[in-house]
C-alpha cells in the first residue's frame, strides 16, 4: 500500500515507518524536515501541515490508500485532515490519553470514560477526535483513533517521574539518593515505541476498526517507585528514594516539572482489553527492562546524560528535606488530594440533576 505518515521522524513515528517498511508498503513521510531525517527506504515530502492548502494539494496529488497523523493537535488540524485524505481507505488519528484528564470515576479507564482533560494538550486534542467522529457519523470517514500512554524509546530518553533533568541517570550511577513525588504509589503504564509501532501498523487495514477508538497501553502497570527501582537495577546501583510530597514538590524549582504535575503525579491506568479483542495474536516484545536498557544505552551513545555535578536543585532539596524544613506531610497530601476527588464526584452527580 501506499501509505502516508504525517510525521514520521518522531518518538513513535519513527518506529512506525520502519515497521511499515518492513511489511513491504510504500512509505511517504509528510513533515518540515526539522527533525531529523526520515527512515533509510522512505519518501520525505516537505511541508508545514498549517499552510493548509499546500499541504491539502500535495496530499490529495499524491493520492494516498491510507494516512496516519502523528500530529494532528487541534480540531482546525483535524477538519485539513479530512480534506487531504478524503479519498484514503483508512486513517489513524495518534491521540492521547490525556483527553481522559486526571479525575476518573473509575480504574482501569475504558474508552467509554467521559473526557475531562485538565490540559490545553488534553483539550485540543479531544476537539480534534470529535472532529474526526463526527465526520465519520455523518460521511463515512474511515478514522480509527488510536491513544498511546507513556511511549518511551531513543529518542525520548528514559523519563523519570518528577523532572525531565536526565541527570537522574548520573546520580543513581554515582549512588546518589533521588526523588520521589510522595511515596511513589501513582500509577503509570510503559510502552516501547517498537511496540506501539506494531499496534499502529498491526491496526492499520482492519476495516472492523474504522469508527473505534483505542487506548494503547500494556496491560501491566507500575507504580513510579518500581519504575525507578527497576532502572537502578537496569544501572547496576541501588539507591535511596527520597519522598516529598507533590504540596511541597509543587513550589520548589524543579526543571521540567510540568509533566509531573499535569500527568505523572496522578493514578494512571487504562484498559487495553478492547485495543487486543481486535488483535488477539498480538503480544508486546519488550518488557520494561528491555527497553530501558536498550534507551540507557543509545543516551550514553550519544552523550545525553547530564552529569549531576552541573545541578544542584535536586540536591538542595535533599537538604531541606533532611532537615526538615519540607514540614507538609503524606498525610496533608493525601488527605487533600482525596478531598478534591470527592468534591469532584459530588459536582459530577450534581451536574445529572
Amino acid at each position: 500500500m501506499k501509505i502516508c505518515i504525517v510525521g514520521g521522524t518522531g518518538n513513535i513515528s519513527t518506529g512506525i515507518v520502519n515497521q511499515l517498511l518492513k511489511q513491504g508498503h510504500n512509505v511517504f513521510c509528510f513533515n518540515r524536515g526539522t527533525n531529523g531525517f526520515v527512515p533509510n527506504g522512505a519518501h520525505s515530502i516537505i511541508g508545514d501541515r498549517n499552510d493548509q492548502k499546500l499541504f491539502e494539494k500535495k496530499m490529495q496529488d499524491a493520492a494516498f490508500d491510507c494516512a496516519i497523523d502523528m500530529v494532528c493537535m487541534n480540531a482546525d488540524q483535524a477538519s485539513s485532515s479530512i480534506r487531504a485524505f478524503n479519498n484514503v481507505k483508512h486513517f489513524i488519528m495518534c491521540s492521547t490519553v490525556s483527553t481522559y484528564g486526571i479525575n476518573f470515576d473509575s480504574l482501569p479507564i475504558t474508552e467509554d470514560h467521559p473526557l475531562r482533560p485538565t490540559t490545553d494538550y488534553g483539550r485540543n486534542k479531544a476537539n480534534a477526535d470529535d472532529i474526526f467522529i463526527e465526520e465519520y457519523k455523518k460521511n463515512g470517514f474511515p478514522v480509527t483513533i488510536i491513544k498511546p500512554s507513556t511511549t518511551f524509546g531513543p529518542k525520548m530518553g528514559l523519563l523519570r517521574q518528577i523532572s525531565t533533568d536526565f541527570s537522574w541517570i548520573d546520580r543513581i550511577r554515582k549512588g546518589k539518593p533521588i526523588l520521589i513525588c510522595d511515596d511513589g504509589s501513582a500509577k503509570c503504564q510503559f510502552m516501547h515505541v517498537d511496540d506501539a509501532a506494531l499496534v499502529f501498523s498491526s491496526i492499520l487495514g482492519k476495516k472492523e476498526c474504522i469508527g473505534q477508538t483505542y487506548n494503547m497501553v500494556d496491560r501491566k502497570f507500575y507504580t513510579w517507585k518500581e519504575y525507578h527501582e527497576m532502572a537502578m537495577k537496569v544501572i547496576g546501583k541501588r539507591v535511596e528514594l527520597i519522598e516529598v510530597p507533590y504540596v511541597d514538590l509543587e513550589k520548589l524549582k524543579i526543571p521540567g516539572f510540568r509533566l509531573c504535575r499535569d500527568v505523572f503525579s496522578h493514578n494512571l491506568h487504562f484498559s487495553a482489553e478492547k485495543l487486543f479483542k481486535v488483535l488477539p495474536e498480538f503480544r508486546l516484545k519488550i518488557s520494561l527492562e528491555e527497553g530501558m536498557r536498550e534507551v540507557l544505552e543509545k543516551m550514553d551513545k550519544d552523550g545525553r546524560i547530564i552529569n549531576s555535578a552541573k545541578q544542584n536543585w535536586e540536591d538542595r532539596i535533599i537538604r531541606k528535606k533532611r532537615k526538615g524544613s519540607i514540614k507538609s506531610g503524606l498525610l496533608i497530601n493525601a488527605f487533600l488530594y482525596n478531598f478534591d476527588r470527592i468534591i469532584g464526584a459530588i459536582g459530577r452527580k450534581l451536574s445529572k440533576f
